[in-house]
């Protein structure tokens, strides 16, 4: 099978070269970065010089993109994917995306008779390139199938959602609840530290009782030792995921109490210049304000 990759980033990159590393497809890649398409080619890949060079005669067509705006601008911009994808390709964004332009990216595609998947993907960079992450993916079942031993060459769980559009709303749910489990932990932390408990017999306590989730590996990893960057999963990228999910809400009218105080955390963090550090750098807000550390 042909594989076209636009954006082989933080996540993109590993993404694409486990595809290039874990089965016989041949991958053709583009992006603006020279060395990230350097990192793809060393293995195997194919360097493109245009979208419209990635897109012609892949049979799939896969971007990794940071921001909504960039998934317009490469599908449905110039010279993008759109005007180059004839039907009987398929176009799959792997990029935490909003439903909205799902839905948008999905009709102009549809005009033109070209199916399309939504496949957000959960697990950072250290899931990226160990081809642990989870991708939810959204679209027709039929497509989905087809497409499933790419996606499997980079991804230990792949799960079907349903239509287009749901697996979008599955990542921003779980990046909500991951986002707020990581708040909570954070003002836990400070309150129990600020009393005089060890930090790292807390964290135990924690991690194998009631209170325990998945935040305890990145705040222990992360914002423990203070190891903010380079980051595994940045600021800007957790305070533009959440606020897709807090504009969902609005949409379907659901109150998101938990939500909306943990992204105000965020942008206090934002302000104060932590917006290229990993997420985890929430807990520096505290810190900050109160003038001392969780762990010396």
């Amino acid at each position: 099978m042909k594989v076209g990759f636009i954006g082989v980033g933080n996540m993109g990159g590993p993404m694409c070269r486990n595809i290039i590393k874990r089965s016989n497809h041949q991958v053709t890649v583009f992006d603006l970065n020279a060395a990230a398409v350097k990192a793809c080619t060393d293995l195997g890949g194919t360097a493109a010089k245009s979208i419209a060079e990635v897109t012609k005669g892949a049979d799939l067509v896969l971007t990794s993109l940071p921001m909504p705006k960039d998934v317009e601008a490469v599908t449905l911009g110039d010279n993008g994917i759109l005007a180059n994808i004839t039907k009987g390709q398929t176009y799959i964004d792997l990029s935490t995306n909003a439903p909205s332009m799902v839905k948008k990216v999905g009709a102009a595609m549809a005009a033109r008779g070209i199916a399309m998947l939504d496949a957000p993907v959960s697990g950072g960079t250290t899931g990226a390139e160990a081809a642990t992450i989870a991708i939810m993916v959204g679209g027709d079942k039929k497509v989905f199938d087809d497409a499933l031993p790419v996606l499997q060459s980079f991804s230990a769980n792949v799960i079907h959602m349903g239509g287009l559009g749901s697996g979008t709303v599955a990542k921003l749910v779980n990046n909500m609840l991951s986002f707020c489990n990581m708040s909570a932990l954070v003002e836990g932390m400070m309150l129990g530290t600020s009393y005089g408990l060890d930090p790292d017999k807390l964290l135990h306590v924690i991690s194998t009782s009631s209170g325990n989730s998945n935040a305890i590996k990145n705040f222990t990893l992360r914002a423990l030792p203070g190891k903010y960057s380079p980051p595994s999963f940045a600021l800007d990228l957790a305070y533009k995921d959440l606020h897709l999910a807090l504009e969902l809400g609005d949409e379907l009218g659901v109150p998101l109490y938990q939500g909306a105080s943990t992204h105000n955390l965020q942008r206090l963090a934002k302000g104060m210049g932590f917006g290229p550090d990993d997420s985890t750098s929430v807990l520096r807000v505290y810190e900050s304000m109160l003038g001392r550390k969780v762990k010396a």
